[in-house]
């Protein structure tokens, strides 16, 4: 081959390289996406953005809900805290101590329950509510005054602890059984600040502390929270919130047991009846119903109160009771039954003139948390 040839196969060579497309550049990994609702909230100024403009000291707000938060190790994702915002609104519209019309009536109604059960004469009542109280007033006119919870929480603390008859008719007892901003039952914080030590300071009572924004908040997320439950949807947990933790598990169980044995059941959430928060000797209708389907299990009645004892914990989804009816109950349907349903309860109406069941209760809340997330 001559030199020309070699020459003009070598500029081919080169000019047909020229034609080849560039090498692309390597690409990064797409950066993963986070739904809004799972996005981590940094700092309260983003949890402050959430809260209705109307609320006063919003920042403040936020950072109780961050502080409680972070003490109980629940993520503040913008699902979480829409959940704690929407119940917070729901409960008192963001006012810590919020007032309950028509109090005196109530509290005077209480009075009268108390002084009845201990068959104490009525102007012996009368004549204690007379006596000077702890601020210079009267019983009488600090009663008549209340206008909310915490004032009227104070009264009884101080009735109990002053007057004789206070202590005799309300010794150990307040009726004030719920306080605070996301009104949590102030047993419920009892008995958790006394198996989980309190994070902040607490200068007096628990019973004081839930009526702080801060305590309000803290235990108000705790019961909201600080418990597993086999939820796809969190308005059962704003139906727990207000019926009791597991009602909505427990009242689908309730459903399984009717269906399986044609008694008709409420749907309440509650298996047993209870007395004084104890499970009492006498058996529920849901009780009487699951020891005739028990039969098939080779259950004994022993067993079967065993088990249905329970009910307020997560254990009772892995007893041997739970999953035997349930898959029974799958068995029949020839597909998964519902593990959660809402519980049929009538609210407690005595700060309210609205009828107000758990099912709407858990309506309402899910619509305040659903406008929240259209905020994130």
């Amino acid at each position: 081959m001559g030199r020309r040839t070699w020459w003009t196969l070598g500029f081919a060579f080169m000019a047909g390289c020229s034609t080849l497309s560039p090498p692309e550049p390597q690409q990064q990994p797409a950066e993963k996406r986070v739904a809004p609702e799972r996005r981590i909230l940094k700092g309260p100024t983003q949890i402050a953005r959430l809260i209705p403009a109307r609320v006063a000291d919003r920042n403040g707000w936020a950072e109780d809900i961050q502080a409680a938060m972070a003490a109980l190790e629940i993520e503040p994702n913008g699902q979480n805290v829409c959940a704690v915002l929407a119940v917070t609104e729901q409960e008192s519209d963001f006012r810590v101590d919020p007032p309950v019309p028509g109090l005196p009536r109530i509290a005077r109604l209480e009075l009268e329950k108390r002084r009845a059960q201990a068959g104490v004469p009525k102007f012996m009542i009368d004549a204690a509510l007379k006596l000077s109280s702890s601020n210079g007033t009267t019983y009488g006119e600090r009663l008549d005054t209340a206008k909310t919870e915490r004032q009227l929480s104070d009264l009884f603390e101080d009735f109990a602890g002053k007057a004789p008859l206070g202590k005799r008719l309300f010794a150990g007892y307040n009726p004030v059984r719920t306080a605070g901003a996301m009104q949590v039952s102030v047993a419920f914080a009892q008995a958790y600040a006394a198996q989980r030590r309190y994070p902040f300071g607490m200068p007096g009572s628990v019973r004081e502390e839930v009526f702080t924004r801060r305590g309000g908040i803290y235990f108000g997320i705790a019961h909201l929270f600080d418990y597993s439950a086999p939820y796809d949807d969190i308005a059962y947990r704003f139906a727990d919130y207000n019926a009791g933790r597991y009602a909505s598990r427990n009242a689908a169980f309730q459903k399984a047991v009717a269906e399986l044995t044609g008694v008709h059941i409420p749907l309440d959430g509650d298996l047993l009846r209870y007395e004084q928060s104890r499970p009492a000797r006498e058996a529920s209708r849901t009780e009487l119903a699951t020891r005739r389907l028990a039969i098939h299990f080779e259950m004994t009645p022993a067993e079967v109160r065993r088990d249905l004892e329970l009910a307020p914990t997560a254990e009772f989804e892995r007893s041997r009771l739970y999953l035997s009816v349930f898959t029974l109950r799958d068995g029949v349907l020839g597909k998964p039954a519902p593990r959660a349903l809402l519980p049929s309860i009538l609210v407690d109406t005595s700060k309210t003139t609205r009828r107000l069941t758990t099912e709407s209760y858990a309506a309402k809340v899910d619509g305040r948390y659903r406008s929240c997330l259209s905020r994130l």
